[in-house]
């Protein structure tokens, strides 16, 4: 096995409930809510593939075959064709394909996300590291430089520390006078995982045992251990945690501003 390999796949952990943002997720999963025309999960893998990573590993649970179907039907919904119902043939015409390799993997429903990664390890490989993130963030994240520091320090994993997003305006205050709102700046000192992760085949090992969650189990072990490292990101990070999250998103996309959109 080797260390120093880059990854050749990504997993993808789109298996949660999104109780935060049941506007949309009541209908579908969370990875599947649009940002302009396209599901949030598709900008994610644009932006691995555009830093060479074209195979995923989707870990699927609440509402798993709106994932499917999506896939299963995305040549032709984004195509023209012309269909010969005699001998059942399809002609696609200005046909787009990705370079992806998708796995579709059940998860279950209600599973924590370290049992969600135990469950897909039969389709990483064993002698390289892997990319792991949540499938409903964005950034405008160097995944290349990521993965470079991974491979330069030599540890297990690797997750990528950002500054929360400001969630509330701030007022300018003179006296008792309000004299301005003001964008909250981003975070308040602290740092958080916002996914984007690089782990060595070995970090599955804490993944074993009793289900947890990935954050509050296998990570706090590797920590421990002194094998987790972090590569911190100052740029753009937005999750679509909220209703409002979405609405900033798909403003920043109308407006051909997406700070994410790396790819051509």
């Amino acid at each position: 096995m080797s260390q120093n390999l880059r990854p050749r796949k990504a997993v993808i952990l789109a298996g949660g409930f999104g109780t935060r943002l049941t506007e949309e997720t009541v209908l579908r999963p969370k990875p599947m809510v649009e940002i302009g025309d396209r599901p949030i999960l598709w900008h994610i893998m644009k932006m691995y593939a555009h830093h060479g990573i074209h195979e995923f590993v989707i870990c699927l649970g609440y509402k798993g075959y709106f994932i499917k179907d999506y896939f299963v039907s995305y040549l032709w919904q984004r195509s023209s064709f012309t269909l010969d119902m005699q001998k059942m043939n399809i002609e696609y015409h200005d046909a787009h394909p990705e370079r992806w390799k998708v796995s579709l993997i059940d998860t279950g429903n209600d599973v924590p996300t370290g049992e969600r990664l135990r469950r897909v390890r039969d389709y990483l490989d064993e002698d390289c590291p892997f990319c792991l993130t949540y499938g409903d963030g964005v950034a405008d994240l160097d995944i290349g430089a990521s993965i470079d520091f991974h491979l330069k320090h030599g540890k297990l994993a690797t997750i990528t520390a950002v500054a929360p997003p400001g969630r509330f305006g701030a007022l300018r205050v003179d006296g008792d006078s309000v004299r301005d709102f003001e964008e909250k700046p981003d975070g308040d000192g602290g740092l958080i995982n916002g996914g984007f992760m690089i782990m060595s085949p070995k970090a599955l090992d804490y993944v074993e045992g009793e289900p947890a969650m990935l954050e509050q189990g296998p990570l706090v072990k590797m920590a421990q251990d002194n094998q987790l490292m972090a590569y911190r990101h100052h740029g753009f990070w937005q999750p679509m945690d909220t209703l409002r999250d979405l609405q900033k998103l798909q403003q920043l996309w109308a407006g051909g501003n997406a700070p994410w959109k790396c790819w051509e």
